[in-house]
């Protein structure tokens, strides 16, 4: 991770900062503990083919219907046989902070980088009760550092390491250049479509979300536009797992992040999925607060757990663990 992050900073001219820069009020994080601060539970349910081998908490996504696949490798007339196995992998963190280049996860160091990153930007329709988040995207392959699973066809390897920085993304505050990357957000910007969301909130509140419904976070808000604004605020706890949702989704539009398929034949393949799947991820908070005993479906209302999760003297960064549902074929 070091080597990594540190050519990562180099190549962006920025310095991590260090003694006041990384105590500054502003700024606040911890890092987190890949032992007590993850929902061990989480990884569940775990299947073969679509038999349940251990159950969980929370509901599953489609599997295979065979637990015996038979997966072509080049060239296309041999074929390898694997067991086609489902499970929920710790996948991704994510920072949401108002200061930028605060790295709550890292610590709470800040990234020395001037005035980059504060500028104010361009939203739709000015809201008094709005609020600005940065979100920064760290690849977490967990699995792979416990060699929980060990097959290296159904892990995500290497390092831990930054994938995405907001701040150094003009769409990211600024709603009209975001518009290039979802010109479909216009359609739903009307209380028809957001008035659908409703359907979507219910489902995710007692089961898991509407892959229809994309355009909705559930209670959250709408996934739309891929900014860091949110607009009428109802708890800072909401706003960011909203802009750590927006995040995966924008990430799966720019197609930086692919996915498996709980299907016989396409589980042995990861695909492109521009319009994200929203019930194959749930959310952790790891940060400042971590909540090891539960993690939640996207667009899961907050209002179950955000209860001592936050202070009044908070300076608003969060942290969060993104689970993903992982189909893949063991060999």
């Amino acid at each position: 991770m070091t080597f990594r992050l540190s050519a990562f900073l180099l190549a962006c001219g920025l310095t991590i900062g260090t003694g006041t820069q990384a105590s500054e009020p502003e700024c606040q994080g911890r890092f987190v503990n890949p032992i007590t601060d993850i929902c061990w539970e989480c990884m569940f349910p775990m299947s073969i083919g679509n038999a349940t081998v251990s159950s969980g908490s929370l509901p599953d996504t489609e599997n295979p219907s065979s637990p015996i696949q038979f997966c072509p490798v080049p060239p296309p007339v041999f074929q390898r046989i694997g067991l086609a196995i489902g499970f929920w992998e710790p996948f991704a963190l994510t920072d949401v902070t108002r200061a930028p280049f605060c790295m709550v996860n890292l610590g709470g160091v800040s990234i020395s980088a001037g005035k980059l990153g504060s500028g104010g930007g361009k939203r739709q329709g000015a809201v008094n009760t709005g609020a600005f988040y940065h979100v920064h995207w760290y690849k977490y392959p967990l699995t792979w550092w416990l060699n929980i699973i060990t097959d290296l066809g159904c892990l995500q390897g290497g390092d831990m390491d930054i994938g995405y920085l907001s701040e150094l993304d003009p769409t990211w505050d600024d709603s009209s250049l975001a518009s290039v990357l979802a010109p479909e957000a216009f359609l739903f910007a009307n209380p028809i479509a957001q008035g659908a969301c409703a359907a979507d909130a219910l489902a995710s509140a007692v089961s898991k979300p509407l892959n229809p419904l994309f355009w909705c976070a559930g209670s959250h808000g709408s996934m739309y536009p891929f900014t860091g604004f949110v607009s009428n605020q109802a708890s800072p706890q909401a706003a960011s797992v909203l802009l750590s949702e927006r995040m995966d989704y924008k990430l799966h539009r720019q197609g930086m992040i692919l996915n498996s398929v709980g299907a016989d034949t396409a589980v042995c393949y990861e695909y492109p999925s521009p319009i994200m799947p929203k019930d194959r991820y749930r959310y952790q908070m790891v940060n400042m607060y971590p909540d090891a005993r539960r993690c939640h479906p996207f667009g899961r209302t907050v209002m179950a757990w955000e209860a001592g999760h936050a202070t009044p003297a908070s300076r608003q960064n969060f942290g969060y663990l993104i689970w993903r549902k992982r189909n893949c074929v063991f060999l």
